[in-house]
């Protein structure tokens, strides 16, 4: 049975028992700061299950990508050596939500898996907690499996936790037995590969207190777990996940290319099993949004390319190879994950970018490596220095692994230690240089607020002004009853017109008034999920908790914020369609006089393609669309074609902004009624701002109008100045140019003119030694001069060692030239600048027929230029 029928059985077997089908979550887990990736199944529905996100179901079934290579789940040296070891890989999994538990779902999984997918019942073992008497019970009276193949193990093995603290509970785990040729007898209490998980239960039903006291939850849920490739391996009857079609295409593909078998053992084996694990790694990384890096996400996604590149030159492939084989990933998978296919051209051009630029690095990397090595035969030292392996990363791009794979090779350690230590110190340098972002912290009465019930509601869709009363005061991060003159704190209302920052859009500003009192809004957040804090100022009277006031926006403000966020959808649409698909949003900032926009992009985007993203945006604003905003389910809106922002988290129900014909996005922020209500759109600046990702930024309304009027006057300006029409003006500037260039290099070589003049015919100083003539002299002029003198004069004495420096009151510059005859035989000018260089207090180097050097002790250039000819003398 192949993968994907094994797939979507899994899926169909579930949806008919009621179960939702939900989609796969970006390995990106939204709003979930504790995890570097989606790691597990459970992962999307970690709120769900601890009651802070209500579902429309209580049943689910997906089939989640997975990505473990951080944390605990670091198993990134075993990828390639083992037969189940893998960054990436997919988790089948059903849920419960306060729904069925034990009974129902130990029934689910043996039905599934011996009718379903005909796995044979008599190669099946259970483990269950050895507390978890209940389960065991349950397996038992099923009579479905021989109560000798249901065994008690500890907690390692069996007991499952979020955390320290939280939702915990017991296991049952389902095994697979591979028979007595892959270890004894015993069952999966024997430990071993005999016996391979396929299944996990996870029963969740306590609540773990910081000093370890369990309660029972009051809806005990299901979390389960089965592993796609491991059920492949089963199904297809091997033992190795890298013998199932999960792999072989893949597999395959490499040996191609590499022209060499796969199937034969041994470290090709390893290396072809190592490309295609982290070839599937990258290509859905990059799908999902990750860029190469050298921090957090992008530094992981880096580290699996580069550790795949340098497999890959193990094997042979002396060009780009990688993104072959991620094109293979995308044709093998992209059915059952679309998002791969629409965003196959930007995942090559990536793969491709990274894997040129580490090849440039790559040659130079090793080379030190090598010296280093050859470094610690010389001085018998037992590891690779720390520094070595940091500067391998911080200048070559080498990840730590990588560094100790290829030490490993020659069987030599790495010292971590050391490496930790240097790149603390960079991390503490880059600390002190940081000023801060200046963020107060949170209070903890925003959470008791939460807590207790309080809710905030925004009502600014349709009004700009609304009265409530006072819910909650803060000051100085503390909860208060009242704000008095001249005191600035937090107000929280039940409902509010005030947009609060979110979705790259700033916070409202505007004013509170109160029977005797006033306030003014300087900013409107949201302090925790659920709440919306006004950081106002009291600028007269006290306002005390349980007040009636009144809330109104700034309008002028929230009009030109309403512009610049309808102004990023249109912007966010028409770079896709002049770049393409990939480009997915990384960022924005909406504010009144600007907005800015951050997109997923492999190059800098050109001046022709910035025109036609304008033109776009333009043809919008001219048919004078009106803006659709409506409610609808997240499938509907996905069915509609709606963006879903990178790294948001949505519920069921989301709100839909569209442009009809042009954009549709899922959006909280505030929009213009029309389209022409944007008037003029400018973009002012396009740069890069990370490895894959550009920046974006425009002004629209009055101030796009301001800033076509200060262009328009600096060119009004330039075209006085100049005496010619704005037609003229870049021909004129071109005449200037050429005239500085023209003039710069007379004045070059009238100061050559007068320093060789000033110093003479400077080859009558030249000494006869032993058949060689040797100049050793003063010269005044610049770098430019100094050199072009030096092999002039090289020329004219013929066989010669020209040695010429020139001092300023604090520099000294050296050049030393050797004729061709004698470079490299007798005279080496690399290394004779380097002792000179060394009497003026500087350094330097060169070729064998030339080098340069600088110092900063003019005043012993006179005898260093005298040594040059008892230096010489002594060769």
């Amino acid at each position: 049975m192949q993968s994907h029928e094994i797939r979507r059985r899994f899926l169909k077997y579930f949806e008919q028992r009621d179960h939702r089908v939900v989609d796969s979550s970006s390995l990106i887990p939204a709003n979930d700061p504790t995890l570097f990736f989606t790691n597990a199944g459970m992962v999307q529905f970690k709120d769900t299950f601890i009651g802070l996100d209500e579902r429309s179901y209580s049943r689910a079934t997906t089939s989640q990508k997975v990505l473990r290579i951080s944390g605990k789940h670091n198993d990134l040296e075993n990828v390639g050596r083992t037969p189940r070891h893998h960054t990436f890989f997919e988790m089948l999994g059903n849920f419960s939500f306060g729904d069925y538990f034990k009974k129902e779902a130990i029934q689910f999984s043996w039905e599934l898996l011996t009718k379903e997918l005909g796995v044979p019942a008599d190669k099946l073992w259970v483990t269950v907690f050895e507390e978890d008497d209940e389960a065991y019970e349950i397996w038992r009276d099923l009579g479905v499996i021989p109560e000798d193949r249901i065994q008690r193990l500890g907690a390692s093995e069996n007991f499952w936790s979020m955390g320290d603290t939280g939702p915990c509970g017991p296991c049952s785990e389902i095994h697979f037995d591979h028979g007595a040729a892959h270890g004894p007898d015993g069952g999966p209490a024997m430990g071993g590969d005999r016996y391979v998980e396929i299944w996990n239960l996870v029963f969740m039903q306590f609540d773990r207190d910081s000093s370890g006291n369990m309660t029972p939850l009051p809806r005990p849920s299901i979390d389960t777990g089965a592993g796609l490739e491991r059920l492949a391996a089963v199904l297809q009857g091997v033992y190795s996940n890298y013998a199932t079609d999960c792999f072989q295409t893949i597999l395959n593909r490499i040996a191609e290319l590499a022209d060499t078998p796969y199937g034969q053992g041994g470290e090709q084996d390893v290396a072809m099993q190592v490309i295609a694990d982290h070839a599937r790694a990258t290509a859905f990384l990059i799908g999902d949004g990750v860029m190469p890096s050298n921090e957090e996400r992008g530094y992981v996604l880096r580290r699996v390319m580069r550790r795949a590149i340098r497999y890959g030159v193990k094997l042979g492939f002396k060009n780009d190879f990688l993104w072959h084989i991620t094109d293979t990933v995308i044709e093998q998978m992209g059915e059952a994950y679309p998002l791969l296919r629409q965003r196959q051209e930007f995942i090559r051009e990536v793969v491709k970018g990274e894997e040129d630029r580490f090849r440039e690095t790559l040659d130079k990397g090793l080379a030190l490596l090598n010296r280093a090595f050859t470094d610690m035969e010389q001085s018998q030292q037992a590891k690779l220095p720390g520094d070595v392996a940091f500067k391998l990363y911080d200048t070559f791009g080498f990840p730590l692994d990588l560094t100790q794979l290829i030490a490993e090779e020659r069987s030599i350690e790495v010292d971590v230690e050391g490496y930790q230590a240097s790149m603390e110190a960079q991390k503490a340098a880059g600390r002190a240089a940081w000023k801060g972002s200046g963020q107060a912290s949170l209070a903890a009465s925003w959470l008791a607020f939460r807590n207790d019930g309080l809710r905030s509601s925004f009502t600014g869709y349709q009004e700009t002004s609304g009265n409530t009363h006072v819910a909650a005061l803060i000051f100085q991060e503390e909860s208060v009853t009242e704000l008095t003159t001249g005191q600035t704190g937090s107000l929280v209302t039940q409902t509010t017109p005030m947009y609060a920052e979110s979705g790259g859009q700033v916070g409202d500003t505007g004013s509170v008034t109160w029977e005797g009192g006033h306030a003014t809004i300087v900013d409107t957040v949201k302090p925790v999920d659920g709440l919306i804090s006004h950081q106002i100022e009291v600028t007269s009277g006290t306002l005390k908790t349980g007040t009636p006031i009144e809330l109104s926006v700034n309008i002028p403000r929230r009009d030109q914020i309403r512009l610049n966020h309808t102004a990023t959808h249109l912007l966010h649409a028409a770079l896709r369609k002049v770049l393409g698909e990939h480009v997915t949003q990384k960022g924005s900032l909406v504010e009144p006089d600007r907005l800015r926009f951050d997109f997923a992009h492999h190059k800098a985007t050109t001046q022709a393609e910035l025109v036609e993203v304008e033109d776009l945006v333009y043809e919008q604003i001219l048919s004078n669309l009106s803006i659709d905003t409506d409610e609808c389910s997240m499938t509907e809106a996905q069915e509609r074609g709606a963006m879903a922002l990178f790294g948001e988290k949505y519920g069921d129900q989301v709100r839909v902004v569209s442009v009809p014909g042009f954009s549709v996005e899922l959006c909280g922020g505030t929009h213009a009624h029309q389209t022409g209500d944007i008037g003029l759109f400018r973009i002012t600046s396009e740069s890069g701002i990370a490895a894959g990702v550009r920046r974006i930024e425009a002004v629209t309304g009055r101030a796009a109008m301001m800033w076509v009027r200060e262009r328009d006057q600096a060119l009004a300006n330039a075209c006085a100045e100049l005496r010619v029409a704005p037609s003229g003006l870049s021909a004129s500037i071109q005449r200037i140019q050429d005239d500085r260039k023209g003039l710069e290099k007379t004045l070059a070589q009238t100061k050559r003119d007068l320093a060789r003049a000033q110093a003479g015919d400077l080859s009558d100083q030249a000494r006869d030694l032993d058949g060689v003539k040797v100049l050793a002299a003063e010269f005044s002029g610049d770098a430019d001069s100094l050199r072009e003198e030096a092999d002039r004069l090289r020329d004219q004495l013929g066989s010669s060692v020209v040695v010429l420096g020139a001092r300023t009151d604090e520099a000294v510059k050296l050049v030393i030239t050797v004729s061709k005859d004698l470079a490299g035989t007798q005279f080496h000018a690399g290394k004779l600048i380097k002792a000179v260089a060394a009497q003026v207090g500087g350094g330097g180097g060169g070729r064998p027929d030339m080098a340069q050097a600088g110092g900063r002790k003019p005043e012993a250039l006179p005898q260093a230029l005298e040594s040059v000819y008892g230096l010489l003398q002594n060769q």
